[in-house]
């Protein structure tokens, strides 16, 4: 499977993810898979004791593995933007639930539920990174 991901793979996370231990281990590592197969320049890391997907530099993100769920954070950076313009993203996969004007959460509940989203989650997912 190493293959599959590409050089954006980063053998921090693969430590990261041999030692994890999450119920939904498998649907986490899958999503991870996914997200560096959308774009090349996409990078990952660890961030926050979980894997963390970065985008030009740029924390845009990250997953949340206090739940028994598969939770992801869609956010701009590490700290919240103070932009002049507000921000805003259209969410046509109905996934995010947005959390402020710049942060979503988006949860699976296991495997079934990522493979039956994936195509919207991987659109979703091109978009947020060059948001």
């Amino acid at each position: 499977m190493e293959e599959d991901r590409g050089m954006n793979q980063n053998p921090e996370v693969d430590r990261l993810m041999q030692t994890l231990d999450h119920p939904q281990k498998e649907a986490i590592e899958y999503l991870r898979t996914a997200i560096l197969k959308v774009d090349p320049q996409i990078t990952e890391q660890v961030k926050w004791n979980a894997p963390s997907f970065c985008y030009g530099g740029v924390d845009r993100v990250t997953f949340q593995l206090k739940s028994k769920d598969v939770q992801l954070i869609f956010h701009r950076g590490a700290k919240v933007k103070d932009d002049e313009i507000p921000f805003t993203f259209h969410d046509d996969s109905g996934l995010m639930k947005w959390r402020t004007n710049d942060r979503a959460m988006v949860t699976f509940k296991d495997l079934t539920d990522v493979t039956a989203h994936e195509e919207a989650f991987a659109s979703l997912i091109s978009r947020w990174m060059k948001a």
